[in-house]
């Protein structure tokens, strides 16, 4: 029988996790240094997928009365003995995730963040049998799991209720327990972020104000709390006169080490599962970020690549933390971006650094504002990272990965098909010309769309990445002929070109090598692509299909320059000159 642990993707519950053979990165010690540097209201901020949830649900575990020892067998918070016996199972604990309350709307957010919190109050039914308690206690009690006393829903919660329903609960439990409560709250501003994009900032941000505000302020009956999100709002007036608010975001040296993976606990998990000699490219694609002193990686990633490696030891890396969110903000700044911000944006993909000043408590009204708040927004949600030592709130500035790499080139090339596809008669021309055989209205043509795009020139990117940023371009470019039946990597004669064109009308075909020559020498690569065109008798698949004639191109690029050549169709007729700026 395997004994070998699981790997938890996607699972952040900590009691699964410890009892049904999973993987664990031990992250007890926050419990630890939270007891010693005591404050009253603790924020972190880190990006999405780096353990955030998590680590929520293991405070909650610990700290819960009917704590089960066993849980923590093993782990670090286990030799702190005098902790363990003060604090280990001595709490009421009121655990909230907000991560669901993204509606469309502002009555479906209602609904959700009801539902969100009567769940969390369903847990405490024993509430309505507390000797405690008085019956008015116990009827408001009611009112937050939405029920009468018979049992029936008949009236949901008010929105008074909801605004003060944290605090109530506290209030209750303390009172059945004798002992204050602690609360954990996660992903605080979810709601606000979908508000924002979703028209309905303001109600929810008075919403906010008055939970979070008699929750975390006005609260007697509260021991200590926590909350996790992706933005500090501190700013907003959900927390305005909340003085005991300490915030740890990832310029922060204390806590660092408690969310996403460090060096050494990376090197432990692959050789946990065979996998050490996988450390290079784990590192290369997954670590990078910083937090506080030091270098993390993505805990998402790294688990998922190893969850890949273990069905397929030869598996490619893959951006798997772009898989679980649709990086509007990446799109959003490349829309915004202008010719100097592009041309930062190419220094940073060829791995070069832009310093910024950073405002590291934006509301979520000011984030698309200007390009600079995008700069910070990018930075604080783990697209960039930064290096070296701030000067004020100037920092140096850079993508963490190769992954995030993947993520920004990706986007680029659909920022760039959206911003071509504007124009539909320029890229008729650019079709026409290629039909033609007209290799030097091609060539200016496509230098024309490149100087509008961002390039790539990093020295760490293999060649034929590089090729493959063009031959994406290209592609782009020629797809909207819709008409033409374009194939690209097809198997053909002997290997496989980089685009085959299919003009049925015509029984025209187009073969396009695409090369990112060496030193620079564009006029040989040109010639080197059109040299394999014919070793490897790339015309054939169009032969195949019945084209007549085919013309071939061979294309050389490096960063904003291009050029062009047409190759001579033998048996098909002079289809067109060489040409070559």
């Amino acid at each position: 029988m395997d004994t070998t642990k699981k790997l938890p993707i996607g699972i952040e519950g900590f009691e699964e996790i410890r009892t049904e053979g999973f993987y664990y990165v031990d992250k007890t010690d926050m419990i630890r240094e939270l007891l010693n540097n005591w404050a009253k209201v603790n924020l972190f901020t880190r990006p999405r997928r780096f353990g955030k949830s998590l680590n929520m649900d293991m405070l909650k575990y610990f700290f819960e009365y009917g704590a089960d020892p066993k849980l923590f067998e093993g782990l670090k918070i286990e030799g702190e003995r005098e902790l363990c016996e003060q604090y280990m199972g001595r709490f009421p604990v009121i655990s909230v995730t907000l991560k669901g309350a993204a509606a469309g709307n502002y009555g479906e957010a209602l609904a959700m963040l009801r539902s969100i919190i009567g769940d969390e109050a369903m847990r405490f039914e024993f509430l309505l049998e507390s000797g405690r308690l008085t019956d008015a206690e116990k009827e408001r009690y009611r009112q937050l799991i939405q029920i009468d006393p018979e049992g029936k829903q008949e009236f949901a919660m008010s929105l008074e209720m909801l605004g003060g329903s944290i605090q109530l609960l506290s209030q209750l439990l303390c009172k059945h327990y004798g002992q204050k409560v602690i609360l954990l709250i996660d992903e605080y501003d979810v709601p606000l972020d979908r508000a924002q994009r979703a028209g309905y900032y303001e109600e929810m941000a008075e919403l906010l104000r008055n939970l979070f505000g008699q929750a975390l302020k006005t609260n007697p009956n509260l021991y200590f709390a926590v909350m996790t999100g992706c933005l500090r709002i501190a700013k907003e007036s959900i927390f305005t006169g909340l003085n005991n608010l300490n915030v740890f975001s990832v310029i922060d040296v204390s806590y660092a080490g408690y969310f996403g993976f460090s060096d050494e606990e990376v090197r432990d998990m692959l050789a946990y599962y065979g996998l050490s000699e996988k450390y290079k490219v784990v590192r290369e694609w997954y670590d990078g970020y910083r937090f506080g002193n030091g270098s993390v990686y993505c805990p998402w990633d790294v688990i998922s690549y190893v969850k890949l490696l273990r069905s397929d030891p030869e598996a490619e890396p893959r951006a798997f933390w772009a898989n679980t969110s649709g990086n509007e903000i990446v799109r959003t700044f490349l829309e915004r971006a202008g010719a100097s911000t592009r041309r930062e944006m190419e220094i940073l993909i060829d791995g070069g650094t832009v310093g910024k000043k950073l405002n590291h408590e934006l509301t979520y009204r000011e984030l698309y504002q200007n390009i600079d708040n995008l700069w910070s927004v990018l930075f604080t949600t783990g697209y960039l990272t930064w290096q070296g030592k701030p000067d004020g709130d100037v920092y140096e500035l850079k993508i963490p990965n190769l992954e995030l790499k993947k993520i920004y080139i990706d986007q680029i090339m659909e920022w760039f098909k959206a911003e071509a596809g504007k124009d539909a008669p320029k890229l008729d021309a650019l079709c026409l010309a290629f039909a033609a055989g007209d290799a030097g209205e091609v060539e200016r043509q496509f230098t024309a769309y490149l100087k509008k795009t961002i390039s790539i020139r990093d020295t760490s990117v293999r060649k034929g990445k590089k090729e493959n940023f063009y031959h994406g371009i290209l592609l782009g470019l020629l797809s909207h002929r819709e008409d033409w039946v374009i194939r690209s990597n097809q198997e053909s004669g002997e290997g496989f070109s980089d685009i085959l064109v299919e003009i049925e009308e015509e029984n025209k075909g187009i073969v396009i090598e695409v090369k990112y020559p060496d030193g620079g020498e564009l006029d040989a690569g040109c010639l080197e692509a059109l040299a394999q065109i014919e070793e490897k008798g790339y015309e054939g698949k169009l032969r195949e299909d019945g084209m007549e004639t085919v013309i071939k191109y061979g294309i050389s690029c490096r960063r904003k320059s291009c050029r062009v050549m047409a190759g001579k169709e033998e048996g098909g007729g002079d289809v067109c000159s060489d040409h070559l700026f």
